[in-house]
């Protein structure tokens, strides 16, 4: 087979970056006072709202049911489906510490996952399947299992189109399959019918704290949440979306969208939300959690942090603490750097909760 050698190609990128830089953050962060930060927060939540979809999303009737139950060392593992839209079930993992029987109400921790976990599997530290075993020593991905062990009660969800949600196409259990996700589809789909991938996984976490504040053992004063990649999207949205969330962790997942998604653009599709960047970088997400604690991870080896390596996150929390700092909250905020590349780190996260939560 022969081709024709092209000598000169005429790309729009560049363009594209000028309309960035021309048209971003229109409703980023820059309140001067608390009575300002909070008329911005209302603002700013309800455009985030209509242009991922969550405003024009429906409520299920809110079932839940038990599917299985097994008792693992330290904790139960009950298995569960709930129904967040109508005919919209999500499958998801209770983990119950043994020490639930001393106590009235234990703190919670919702552990959102990431690709290439299989979804709820890895973050439950399910390492008796080969696949994902892998994933958990990589990436040290079981950091739900490990907050159970801490004393918390673990919610770990499937995500739309991760683990035992994914679409026609993935189905199967072909570990290509069973590792991958369906990202891609739904977010086309979703994104003409004025909705987003971001949005309806944001809207399903919400539908799961409904649930758990109705859980006698549950302590909904104090609700976290955490995740890695993916699962930082998610920590971080529902964070900023949702004032029930009093702790968040989010780990390999913030940096600023030019460097790491507009000059990066082969990225997942369920990062882009149409209009986002008109409006939004990602220190301002992270400016509508404040004054709540907020641990940041960033590997310094982290390819997702862009060719200006952490530098890019660095400049996206200082937009975040300057939120903080109307609150005198600078010590709730927390930036841990490790030398590493895409994954959890646990060192600081156990004990950036137990003193917070």
């Amino acid at each position: 087979m022969r081709t024709y050698h092209e000598d000169k190609f005429y790309s729009c990128a560049g363009r594209l970056y000028q309309l960035y830089n021309q048209n971003s953050r229109k409703s980023g962060f820059a309140a001067r006072s608390i009575t300002e930060f909070e008329a911005w927060k209302l603002q700013t939540r309800n455009i985030l709202s209509d242009i991922t979809g969550l405003s024009r999303m429906q409520p299920g009737s809110g079932r839940s049911c038990i599917l299985e139950s097994v008792q693992l060392d330290g904790y139960r593992r009950d298995k569960m489906i709930l129904e967040t839209e109508p005919d919209v079930w999500m499958p998801f993992y209770v983990l119950v510490p043994d020490s639930i029987a001393e106590h009235k109400k234990l703190p919670v921790m919702i552990a959102a996952h990431g690709h290439c976990g299989g979804g709820k599997y890895a973050v439950a530290g399910r390492t008796d399947i080969p696949a994902v075993d892998e994933a958990i020593r990589e990436m040290h991905y079981d950091y739900g299992h490990r907050f159970a062990l801490e004393g918390y009660i673990v919610f770990c969800p499937d995500a739309r189109g991760f683990g035992e949600r994914r679409e026609a196409g993935l189905q199967g259990d072909e570990e290509s399959h069973y590792m991958s996700s369906s990202c891609y589809s739904l977010n086309n789909q979703a994104i003409s019918l004025g909705l987003s991938l971001t949005g309806m996984w944001i809207w399903d976490l919400m539908r799961l704290i409904d649930y758990i504040e109705t859980r006698p053992d549950c302590n909904t004063e104090k609700i976290a949440c955490c995740g890695l990649s993916g699962g930082g999207l998610q920590a971080l949205w529902l964070a900023a979306m949702d004032d029930r969330i009093r702790l968040c962790i989010v780990s390999g997942y913030f940096y600023g969208y030019f460097d790491s998604l507009m000059k990066m653009p082969y990225n997942c599709s369920c990062n882009y939300v149409p209009h986002l960047w008109e409006h939004v970088d990602m220190g301002d997400l992270g400016a509508l959690i404040a004054p709540r604690p907020l641990l940041i991870q960033s590997g310094m080896q982290d390819d997702l942090n862009g060719k200006r390596g952490v530098i890019n996150a660095v400049e996206q929390v200082e937009i975040t603490a300057r939120a903080y700092k109307l609150f005198d909250a600078q010590d709730r905020l927390y930036h841990q750097i490790f030398t590493g590349g895409h994954r959890w780190d646990g060192e600081k996260s156990y004990e950036f909760v137990k003193r917070w939560l």
